[in-house]
């Protein structure tokens, strides 16, 4: 019976607003009567069924990367629909015209083509399987988790196993899972960024709501999927998961096509050039083909067959393979990649940008000091500090649980039986302070606050002195300003606290009574710098990136973790001097300065835009709430597993261990990931670069076709899976010492040097086959052109083979540096096929004649003088430009 009434209140996502008003008006007891649940959560059997009905909690509209769609896009793509469409050509010429006439059909070239466009196909779609699978695991080691009650117990589930019906329990760091409405609240605010574009956090309430010319987005007591608690504390009901919430309602809108990476955007651009000149040098060698030879349709189909020889439909294979495999490795280094795309913009990465805590420190938040304002230990100020932390309901961050466990040691704990919470004034970024309102058995009221020393004493009217409280005179404000910077500039944290005990009897408690605060002192903290941290820094600085720490603490803190693991901090920049700095002074200070301390969240996003202003790639780290700004607006978000669920949502890349050690391996093999992409890209464009010149000369001056359109197909084939066992490459060490970007300007200059070596040998093999080889023979050199295609086709073969070795290296090949296994394996087993192809009677099947073993020393000795002339160009090339690839 239960399921039948869900189903039918099951809703399409054009009533979800219409809904969503309705639940918000309604008294709870009678929403907790629709949803079948109550206070105590949905029992267990339940859940099993509204997990039948609702399914998973995620957002697929517009965006499911379903198994078809994966193998759609890796059937359509711009170099298989070309070779589909010269497949159709060949097709009609070979076929459906040579039929007509009552010849005989001809499938052989119709079906190569085919050959090229399933292997292409079937190869990326095995790619894309597996990139898939890795990418699912790995974000499955991310555990992004929502706390629930069912059945009165309170449970910790996975956000996408949240059901209708769900009672939450939300604190400041959480993601709104799914769209709710608040039964219970303190002081929550949240924020709705994701849905309304506004950056400043809303305060939320359980009262129902008097949604009368209201957005829907500004209804009191109803919570969004996608946007986040900022500060307080919730219980909620979940109305909505998945699809059916306000934000699926809008995904189609809200996800749309996202911009490219650099890394999208150079494979693009490739792409398109080596498209251009295809499309260019088909009319060209068709015109020259069938003006000299006067046969057209040989022509023609000469022409398409070089175009599918021009098409390097391994593209997409190569990068989709060298992705998955440069993700899969890094998660090996505990670096998780949760968008593919983002591996070359990790290696890219010349800036880095981190907060302190947890990163050039322990993270372990140690209390060594509590003290009065003169720093004289004080009992009386853990124990104030005890109350606030113990009774704040707030996320507790370390410095929260540090205070607790060290009043645990101390036995003072036991106090706060005495105590009851009244209210609270949660913390924000902006105060940087929070309070708590405690009444005690003697029904006294007390209004206890900590938070930045600054903000702090910016409150407080009075200071507690060798056991008196008097005002707060510009003399006594010095005697605990002295005590602060001491302590600070030793390198602890240092945390004010403050007391008052008139607190009005009944009163709706917020900001402005946090005044006329009495100081009574200082709690301090330690988190000393990680021993990897100066190791790490190093190593970064040694591959090209420069870390900059971006910080919400005090610059003494900072400076001093900062100098002990070899940050220069000569140059210190405070949020309240960017404040008030123009961006073209905030770009001249960054360029010289790495330590920007007292920060609020919005400082942190602007210093991270106008290093990308700067033509910068930036990475940020981070992990708490104050990140996501950061996070989102860099270039590369890092966060860690342990780190807020809106912090891990916004990043791209996780990490498993918070240390900057883990993120140097990652940026490493970024690179190397880019390296072996850019490999291919670079023998593509320059090896079809080469073959256009050559196919003109043979063209104008051979009075056949140098290559028939099967024999080009087979060779294209063959080429196709001897680089295969690219993407699993080595990358010489020297490659992956500095930020590596891509440069179409390099890509052309590298194409117009490298090129044109490839014909002048192709060229030679020309003379050799026209010339020496009939003259050898006693053959006439006409009569002999299909011994002259067998030469070209294993020159062919074996140079576009044997060229990866020299270009994949700015070393001596084979000497100073050799491929990987996989890669010399494709090489050799494609190698051999040629041969025994060229050089037995399988040549006859391609139209071709076997090729004399005396050509054998022939071909060696043209193809070792093109591997030593590319690498006599290729270091004068790097002398030059001082690049390689």
């Amino acid at each position: 019976m239960m399921k039948k009434n869900i189903k039918s209140t099951k809703l399409t996502n054009n009533n979800v607003e219409k809904d969503l008003r309705r639940y918000a008006e309604i008294p709870i007891e009678e929403l907790y009567g629709e949803l079948q649940t109550s206070v105590s959560g949905l029992n267990l059997i339940q859940v099993d069924e509204l997990s039948d009905i609702y399914g998973k909690n995620v957002i697929t509209i517009g965006s499911k990367n379903t198994k078809f769609k994966r193998l759609l896009n890796s059937i359509i793509n711009p170099f298989n629909v070309i070779l589909l469409i010269i497949g159709i050509i060949t097709f009609i010429f070979d076929v459906v015209i040579e039929l007509s006439k009552g010849g005989r059909a001809d499938y052989l070239t119709f079906i190569i083509i085919i050959i090229l466009v399933i292997v292409s196909s079937v190869v990326a779609f095995i790619q894309a399987e597996k990139s898939n699978d890795a990418t699912e695991k790995l974000t499955k080691m991310i555990s992004n988790r929502a706390d629930v009650i069912r059945n009165g117990i309170e449970y910790e589930v996975l956000i996408e196993d949240i059901l209708p019906g769900d009672i939450l329990r939300l604190t400041a760091g959480d993601l709104i899972p799914a769209d709710v409405r608040f039964i219970t609240n303190k002081d929550t605010f949240v924020a709705q960024s994701a849905l309304t574009g506004e950056s400043n956090p809303v305060e939320k309430f359980n009262k129902v709501d008097d949604i009368n010319n209201k957005a829907i987005t500004d209804i009191e007591n109803i919570g969004f999927m996608g946007s986040n608690i900022v500060s307080g504390s919730s219980l909620a009901i979940v109305l909505k998961t998945g699809n059916n919430t306000y934000f699926g309602s809008m995904a189609e809108q809200l996800t749309g096509n996202k911009s490219q990476s650099s890394f999208e955007q150079g494979v693009e651009s490739v792409s398109s050039l080596l498209i251009r000149m295809m499309l260019v040098m088909i009319p060209i060698v068709l015109l020259v083909n069938g003006i000299i030879k006067k046969d057209w349709l040989e022509a023609l189909m000469f022409s398409v067959s070089i175009a599918v020889g021009l098409t390097p439909e391994m593209l997409p294979v190569i990068m989709t393979s060298t992705l998955a495999k440069g993700a899969v490795t890094m998660s090996k280094h505990k670096v998780i990649v949760k968008n593919l795309g983002s591996i070359q913009t990790f290696g890219q990465m010349d800036i880095l940008c981190t907060d302190k805590t947890g990163t050039l420190t322990e993270d372990k938040i140690i209390l060594e000091k509590y003290m009065d304002v003169k720093g004289q230990d004080d009992y009386r100020v853990l124990r104030h500090a005890y109350l606030n932390s113990y009774f704040q309901t707030g996320l507790k961050n370390m410095i929260d649980v540090a205070i607790i466990n060290r009043a645990i040691n101390h036995d003072i704990d036991q106090i706060s039986k005495r105590y009851e919470r009244e209210d609270e004034i949660p913390f924000d970024f902006t105060r940087r302070r929070m309070s708590v309102v405690l009444v005690d058995e003697n029904k006294k009221r007390q209004l206890i606050t900590k938070g930045a020393v600054e903000e702090i004493l910016s409150i407080s009217s009075f200071v507690e002195i060798d056991g008196k409280v008097i005002p707060l005179t510009s003399e006594s404000k010095k005697i605990a300003l002295e005590t602060y910077e001491k302590h600070n500039n030793d390198g602890l944290r240092m945390i004010a606290v403050a007391q008052k005990n008139e607190v009005p009897d009944e009163h709706s408690f917020g900001v402005s009574d946090e005044s006329d605060m009495v100081l009574i002192g200082f709690i301090g903290f330690l988190d000393p710098p990680k021993e990897s941290s100066k190791e790490a820094i190093l190593a970064l600085s040694a591959h090209g990136v420069r870390t900059v720490v971006l910080t919400g603490d005090s610059e003494g803190v900072a400076i001093k973790v900062c100098k002990k693991v070899g940050i220069n901090v000569d140059n210190v920049l405070l949020g309240i001097d960017i404040e008030k700095m123009t961006d073209a002074e905030i770009k001249e200070q960054i360029k010289h300065v790495n330590l920007m301390a007292k920060l609020s969240p919005n400082q942190k996003e602007r210093v991270v835009s106008l290093y990308q202003e700067m033509g910068h790639t930036v990475g940020f780290m981070g992990d708490g709430i104050n990140d996501a700004l950061a996070l989102r607006q860099a270039d590369v978000g890092i966060s860690v597993d342990s780190a807020v669920d809106i912090a891990k949502e916004t990043a791209d890349i996780i990490l498993l261990e918070k240390d900057l050690m883990v993120l140097e391996e990652g940026v490493i093999e970024g690179r190397k990931t880019f390296g072996n992409v850019n490999k291919y890209i670079q023998m593509a464009v320059s090896g079809n670069f080469g073959n256009m010149i050559s196919v003109l000369i043979a063209s104008i001056f051979l009075p056949f076709l140098p290559m028939l359109p099967v024999q080009i197909l087979v060779q294209n084939l063959l080429s196709d899976f001897s680089q295969l066992g690219i993407p699993f490459d080595k990358v010489d060490e020297s490659y992956v010492e500095e930020p590596r970007k891509w440069n179409t300007k390099s890509i052309t200059r590298f194409m117009l040097w490298f090129g044109p070596i490839s014909s002048i040998f192709d060229v030679i093999m020309f003379a050799v086959m026209w010339y020496v080889i009939p003259s050898m023979l006693g053959l006439n050199p006409i009569e002999s052109s299909r011994m002259f295609q067998a030469g070209w086709f294993i020159f062919g073969t074996l140079s576009q083979i044997l060229i990866v070795h020299v270009i994949r290296t700015k070393k001596i090949p084979f000497i100073q540096s050799n491929a990987s296994k996989p890669l010399i394996a494709s090489s050799l087993v494609i190698g051999a096929i040629s041969l025994a192809i060229a050089f037995t009677k399988v040549a006859v099947s391609l139209d071709m004649d076997k090729l004399p073993l005396i050509y054998l020393p022939i071909l060696t000795a043209i193809l070792v003088g093109y591997m030593l002339l590319t690498q006599l160009i290729k270091v004068i090339y790097i002398k030059i430009y001082d690049e390689w690839l």
